[in-house]
Order: C-alpha cells, then structure tokens, then sequence
C-alpha cells in the first residue's frame, strides 16, 4: 500500500492532467456544460419521485430528498466503477509506448467522477432549501460518508479495471450486477417495507451503509453510529485493500492483453 501511494504521489502532476482532461472531454460540445452535474439529478429526481409517490406511493417524508440523496450517491459510485473499468483499455496506446505506473488510469477516472459529483451535491442543497428540510450542525460531517465511498469505488475500480484487461467479458457481467444491486439498495424505497431476513442481509450491503450514514447527516439531522462509521470504514478499506493487492499483483503482465 505504502508503495502504491508513493507511485501515486510521485506521479501527481500526471494525475491532476488526466483528471482535468477526463473532466474536459465529458462536457465537450455541450451547450450547458457543467451545468448537466446539477440539472440531471434535479430532472432524475423529479421524474422518479413522481412515479414512486403517486404510483407506487412511498410514504416517506422528505421523499424528494431521501431520493435525491440515493440517488447521487450511486450515480457516482456506478460512473466511477464504469470508467475506472475502461481505463486501462483505452490508454493502451499511451501504455505501450512509456512507462507510468498504472494504477493513475483508473484512479484519474475515480477522481474526475468525484469533482463531477461534488457539482451534483448543489441538487441536493436545492431540493433541501425548497423543501424545508431543517438544517442542523450535523451536515458538517457530511465528508465522511463522501470519503468513504470515494475509497470503495477506488479499491473496486482498481479490481474491475484489472478484470475488465484480462477477461472482456467483465464488462458486460458488471452492467447486469450494478443494476441489481441498485435495486438492492434502497434508493426509490423505504427500508421499513423489507423482511426481517431481507433487512439483514441488507446490513452487508456496503452502498447500504454508506447512504444510510450520508442520510442520517444530511436528511435526518442526527449522527451516526460509532458502529455505522465502523462498518463504513472496513468496507471501504478492505475493498480498497483488495483492489491494490491484486492490481499489484497482475499489473506486470498487462501488457500483453492491451
């Protein structure tokens, strides 16, 4: 790990580079630009919580914000793991021809998602404001859940962007599991509605654990649980953990799936 950071560090510049490039190439030729970081989650919002309160009727109060808040949270977490995925993929060119340590590609892709988000969360503080939600000293802390998910989409985007070089078909096998797994978290619906066994099995959703530690922040004015941010933190970790041991350990024969 120690090693992995210093690469990291040592190659910043590069990795500032990437990260603004990504961010360039995203919003190129678009008449709002960054503007499309807060208007998509606000029309998102607007759509689905529409169909969910009058259709399916969630009664859940504060439903713009507790969908919003779901919402962002996994759009980003899914953006980052898609184009950390591709990373490496797509700068083969650039690989092949000079030696950079590997693991800017994928982490640049998680970095750039990140800024993206963080435009994303002025859609949250709209809908707050118009909807009243009371505002207490707790919003303070909403980095740490921020953190916390920004290192587990870092230690599964390094995982996916390995798998993804040896073996394509990890692409398409992602898609079909980060749609069932946004139905498994409980972003449109309420927890209150599952089983007891549905209920714990949803404990070991990390996604799970980290919106719900941002909700009770953000939404709820309270602070989590010492347990809440420890179960956030080993998740986070030992994915981050388990991203860089096997990154590291078959990065060096890359090069011959590119």
């Amino acid at each position: 790990m120690k090693e992995f950071l210093s690469e990291l560090y040592n190659y910043r510049e590069l990795l500032q580079e990437l990260i603004k490039r990504d961010l360039r190439v995203k919003y190129r030729k678009s008449v709002l630009g960054y503007l499309w970081s807060l208007l998509n989650p606000l029309l998102m919002m607007m759509v689905v919580s529409t169909v969910f309160s009058y259709v399916f009727r969630f009664d859940i109060e504060n439903y713009p914000v507790y969908l919003i808040t779901g919402q962002t949270l996994f759009n980003f977490f899914q953006e980052a793991t898609n184009m950390a995925m591709t990373s490496i993929t797509n700068s083969a060119s650039l690989i092949k021809k000079v030696y950079l340590p590997k693991q800017v590609f994928p982490v640049s892709r998680i970095l750039s998602s990140f800024v993206t988000f963080l435009f994303s969360l002025l859609a949250i503080v709209i809908i707050m404001i118009l909807t009243r939600v009371k505002i207490t000293w707790t919003i303070l802390l909403f980095p740490l859940p921020l953190l916390y998910i920004l290192v587990f989409s870092i230690g599964l985007g390094l995982l996916l962007s390995i798998m993804s070089t040896y073996f394509r078909d990890v692409y398409y096998l992602w898609g079909i599991f980060i749609t069932a797994w946004m139905y498994f978290t409980p972003i449109f619906y309420p927890t209150a509605q599952l089983s007891g066994v549905a209920m714990s099995i949803m404990r070991w959703n990390p996604l799970y654990q980290m919106l719900q530690c941002f909700r009770e922040i953000v939404l709820y004015g309270v602070f989590p649980t010492w347990r809440r941010h420890l179960i956030c933190i080993l998740f986070a970790v030992g994915a981050l953990c388990l991203g860089v041991y096997v990154f590291r350990k078959k990065q060096k024969n890359l090069i011959l799936y590119l």
